[in-house]
């Protein structure tokens, strides 16, 4: 697991919105446009408060469940779009490439549409989110 600290900016129920400060691997990555700041929501089961420094830590499996989701599946569902488009092109007996690019580009968007989805229910997991784990 990894931790980080930040600033809670604002507290509803159980949940607490932090301020974060990008770091190294945050720049490296690139995928959030804007600012060096970024604001996440943390499972705040240690009572924090607005205006108080914390810690929290962010699972790393998740983190590399939803790269591969995001970067890797697509690709791959791209890839075996092609294939199944070019068996459904010599069955039919057809142009094979108009059922290849047909096929990748399909199996690209139902991807696409399936990361929505996890994206969703990533979210609202609770065992996805960071957790606050001390007060600083």
């Amino acid at each position: 697991m990894k931790t980080e600290q930040g600033l809670v900016i604002e507290v509803i129920g159980d949940v607490a919105k932090i301020r974060v400060g990008r770091h190294s691997d945050c720049t490296n990555c690139g995928a959030c446009p804007g600012s060096d700041i970024v604001i996440i929501s943390a499972n705040n089961k240690v009572g924090a408060k607005v205006g108080q420094r914390v810690d929290f830590e962010v699972k790393e499996v998740n983190v590399l469940i939803g790269a591969f989701a995001v970067f890797v599946l697509p690709l791959i569902a791209a890839f075996v779009g092609v294939l199944l488009g070019r068996l459904i092109g010599q069955y039919i007996g057809s142009n094979i490439n108009v059922f290849q690019v047909a096929g990748g580009i399909i199996a690209f968007l139902l991807s696409m549409i399936f990361v929505k989805l996890f994206d969703k229910s990533a979210t609202g997991s609770e065992k996805s989110q960071p957790t606050i784990i001390r007060i600083l």
